[in-house]
């Protein structure tokens, strides 16, 4: 079995496509995690499949070949990084309504979705003066790293970006020129390529998202070539990573969720566990006594040489 403190493979996956059964394909899935020791998360819907998965580079590369032998997902996207020490404790397959919450129905990615563009593409299209550039992601995410010139809808989860997209079209709307050429892009390509779906539904065109997301971008595109700025934030251990998938300096805060860079974590706001810059204002001294038990019980695993199991 691979340790958890070993070096890992991680792959994150989705697609986009007709699931018929999708309790019976969660069992078949799940066995295959497990017999390989993964550890991590899978979403699966009648939409599709989504997650991020861990292990040994061996027992990655089988379970990630026994799913693109599935018919219904032949063309599963996915983007590989490593990390120094398993950034998942347990192993999970769950059912979901959706395998990207939107809360829009209706909506199908499978069929209606923009155009792909791949990476070595990306930097032609969203230099041209006249493309919309739209960061699909929500706004703490954006706030350590973005395309120069995108713009962030400041979302504060992706179920807001329908409502913030029916505001925002409106100023495209009064324009008298043609449609414009939209061009979105989020951490994986599985956000973008949903609400291409729904920007499409409303009636524009011209829509193309990044294929395999910024991940994708940059591992592929050279950082002297790269037109991101900042870091790319992640939801695992690894907070967030640079040109070439390098895990980056990032912490997070527990209370908030936060990505705290170094003048975050020097800051006397900073409580390791219980507040941030960010938060500091924004916690109740309840909810502040639990985050900081909650600490003291992290700490107290690490002395312990086990790995508490909130600590994800």
């Amino acid at each position: 079995m691979t340790e958890t403190n070993a070096p890992s493979k991680v792959a994150a996956l989705y697609h986009f496509a007709r699931v018929d059964d999708p309790a019976a394909l969660r069992l078949d899935i799940l066995a295959q995690c497990e017999a390989h020791h993964l550890k991590g998360t899978i979403l699966l819907a009648d939409e599709g499949i989504n997650g991020t998965i861990a292990g040994a580079p061996d027992d990655i590369d089988k379970v990630i070949a026994y799913l693109q032998s599935l018919p219904m997902f032949t063309g599963l996207e996915v983007k590989y990084s490593e990390a120094s020490t398993t950034p998942f404790l347990r192993m999970k397959v769950r059912l979901k309504k959706e395998i990207v919450a939107m809360g829009v129905d209706g909506i199908d990615a499978a069929e209606a979705k923009g155009d792909y563009v791949d990476p070595t593409e990306w930097n032609a299209l969203i230099a041209d003066p006249d493309t919309v550039v739209i960061d699909t992601r929500n706004g703490y995410e954006v706030a350590i790293g973005s395309f120069d010139g995108a713009i962030n809808p400041n979302t504060e989860s992706f179920r807001d970006f329908p409502a913030w997209f029916d505001e925002f079209s409106q100023q495209l709307r009064q324009n008298d020129r043609k449609q414009p050429k939209i061009a979105m892009f989020c951490t994986g390509g599985i956000r973008c390529e949903k609400a291409t779906a729904y920007v499409k539904a409303q009636g524009f065109d011209d829509v193309h998202h990044l294929k395999g997301g910024i991940l994708k971008y940059l591992e592929h595109v050279p950082e002297t070539e790269s037109l991101w700025q900042g870091d790319c934030f992640l939801f695992d251990q690894r907070v967030a990573v640079g040109h070439g998938l390098q895990q980056s300096d990032y912490g997070q805060c527990y209370a908030c969720r936060m990505p705290l860079g170094a003048a975050d974590r020097a800051s006397a706001d900073y409580v390791p566990g219980e507040a941030c810059p960010h938060c500091i204002d924004r916690r109740s001294d309840e909810q502040r006594a639990r985050y900081r038990e909650r600490q003291r019980q992290v700490e107290q695993a690490a002395e312990e040489g086990r790995q508490h199991l909130g600590s994800a």
